[in-house]
């Protein structure tokens, strides 16, 4: 039982809240692979998976076999796209775990062909993904013929989709959107050409469902999966023109579902000329009082938050003063009365009718909400809120 005073609680009916969101605007038009890689953004895969499972979830996007294999012991029997991949070595695991890998290459084909084969598992299902310009990961179009005919020789294998991941889908106007979807088209028509047409056919990760609705809607007879990761767990990229000014979107009103919080473990009270932390960075210029909190970097608290970052106790806003260290952080709680040790401390989520969102961590750390979620550390004890 973790006795440090540092939790993140995650509400799983706001989870499920915003899955029927992006669900009900979706339909009847696709069906919502949602994704949990990374340990679902850093709100625990396994209780994410079960929660979204037992509200109709059918599938879910994971990055790895290790991770698609967490699932599958914790009973989570709906389907499972390894969106990553297979590395070498990894196609008899997937197979005997009924993991569905996208795939790229001959290599990758010939692999779970013959897994499947020792297996006794026919016609297992692979998605082929198509690198229709972001130059990542898939098969180029110049090499999707040979691929083919490496799938069409494997008898025990089949062509179930072929996905695609859009490099720019948060910019609203973006042409590179434009050429990749048409990248994909041509691909489609190369499937049917060699008399492969694929049942599933997917492009679209939670931006895309927003700001790009040809990369779903009324894309093929197939079945249509849309892949959102980052507006299940309540936020979105800013949708922005290509000139960088924010678009207005008509996107499903999803809600934050991870609250971080810690406690106060101590006070100083300092005079003026007085540093705090390593290197002094902060040096008080009246009399003031530091609170001590039990976060740290260690924990996922960013360093870059040093003197810059804020927090909410009493349901106030208190700055970080001096640098963000392993275990520990300072903060100013000079004007805010009557603070003790043992106050709530919130690092993301509200209090009293004020909030600080993994976004604006984020915006002050110069990167996403994604990283700054996923960097939640596994120190972290989660508390999941029914």
């Amino acid at each position: 039982m973790p006795t440090r005073p540092i939790w993140a609680e995650v509400s799983l009916p706001t989870l499920i809240h915003n899955y029927h969101l992006i669900r009900d605007f979706v339909a009847p038009h696709a069906t919502v692979c949602a994704v949990v890689k990374c340990n679902a953004y850093g709100h625990g895969a396994v209780p994410c998976a079960r929660a979204l499972e037992a509200e109709g979830v059918s599938w879910f996007g994971v990055t790895s076999a290790d991770e698609g294999i967490e699932l599958r012991q914790a009973a989570v029997t709906g389907r499972i796209l390894l969106m990553s991949g297979i590395a070498r070595g990894e196609a008899e695991v997937a197979v005997a775990h009924n993991l569905t890998p996208a795939v790229w290459s001959a290599e990758q084909i010939s692999e779970v062909n013959s897994a499947a084969q020792k297996l006794q598992r026919n016609a297992f299902p692979v998605h082929i993904e198509v690198d229709t310009g972001m130059a990542r990961q898939g098969v180029s179009a110049a090499a999707l013929g040979l691929l083919l005919e490496a799938a069409r020789r494997a008898r025990s294998i089949c062509v179930e989709g072929l996905h695609s991941h859009l490099a720019s889908a948060e910019v609203v106007d973006a042409d590179d959107v434009e050429v990749q979807l048409a990248a994909y088209q041509r691909a489609l028509e190369q499937l049917a050409a060699a008399e492969l047409r694929p049942a599933c056919l997917h492009l679209a990760n939670s931006a895309a469902i927003v700001a790009r609705k040809a990369s779903w809607h009324r894309l093929g007879p197939s079945t249509v999966l849309v892949r959102p990761g980052i507006s299940l767990y309540g936020y979105y990229l800013p949708f922005l023109t290509q000139a960088g000014q924010a678009s207005e979107t008509e996107e499903p009103r999803v809600k934050p579902v991870l609250a971080w919080k810690t406690r106060i473990l101590d006070f100083r009270d300092i005079e003026p000329g007085q540093g705090v932390g390593y290197n002094l960075t902060f040096v008080a210029t009246r009399p003031t009082r530091i609170a001590t909190l039990s976060v740290g970097y260690g924990d996922g608290l960013s360093r870059a938050l040093s003197n810059r970052g804020q927090v909410l106790i009493r349901g106030e806003f208190a700055p970080i003063v001096g640098k963000v260290s392993m275990d520990v952080t300072t903060v100013d709680v000079t004007q805010i009365p009557g603070v003790q040790i043992g106050d709530e401390v919130v690092l993301i989520g509200e209090q009293n009718g004020r909030r600080i969102t993994a976004a604006d961590v984020a915006g002050q750390t110069q990167t996403i909400a994604y990283e700054t979620l996923c960097h939640i550390s596994q120190r972290v004890p989660r508390r999941y809120l029914p």
